[in-house]
């Protein structure tokens, strides 16, 4: 999981040319942009631009991904997104390659991020998510989701490093 500011950020270009083309997209945004889909790099890369009101944690599900990750940035409003790595997750629906998530029960512990306009979080296929909480109170938020599709092994190398520092400390 990665989070960092669009007008701050030095990511462009160190995860490749698929999330550049994503960062670069963001970057020339329009506020007034409709939400829908719009096409990046076809299947490769494309927005999801979503607007919708933010809610408590408890009406959300952790989700994850296989065949791509997420690059979801916030244009207007603010909310929580709740992280926890999948390995530490019990799956509660099984994934659906039609959809491409999978659905988790809530962890015992989880980390908060808070994003406000301009901030974005990037969850790999090993980063469960829980996204639209209330941060404080309702709020209407404009999100995009990029996804970017990665390789398959992406999805395994994260979480088989993870166990690999935990058995080696």
């Amino acid at each position: 999981m990665i989070l960092d500011t669009l007008q701050g950020t030095s990511l462009n270009g160190q995860l490749g040319q698929r999330f550049s083309a994503g960062l670069r997209w963001l970057a020339a945004l329009s506020p007034e942009a409709p939400d829908g889909r719009v096409d990046i790099d076809g299947d490769d890369v494309y927005a999801l631009i979503q607007s919708y009101e933010t809610v408590p944690a408890s009406e959300k599900r952790y989700e994850a991904h296989r065949v791509y990750a997420d690059i979801q940035y916030i244009a207007q409003g603010m909310e929580i997104i709740h992280y926890a790595a999948t390995d530490r997750l019990q799956v509660i629906q099984e994934y659906d390659p039609a959809k491409d998530y999978l659905l988790f029960a809530d962890p015992a512990i989880s980390t908060p991020l808070h994003l406000a306009p301009g901030d974005f979080a990037i969850f790999f296929p090993h980063d469960g998510h829980k996204p639209g909480c209330i941060q404080g109170a309702p709020c209407r938020v404009q999100k995009v989701v990029i996804k970017v599709r990665v390789s398959p092994d992406i999805s395994h190398r994260g979480s088989r490093n993870r166990r690999n520092r935990a058995r080696d400390s």
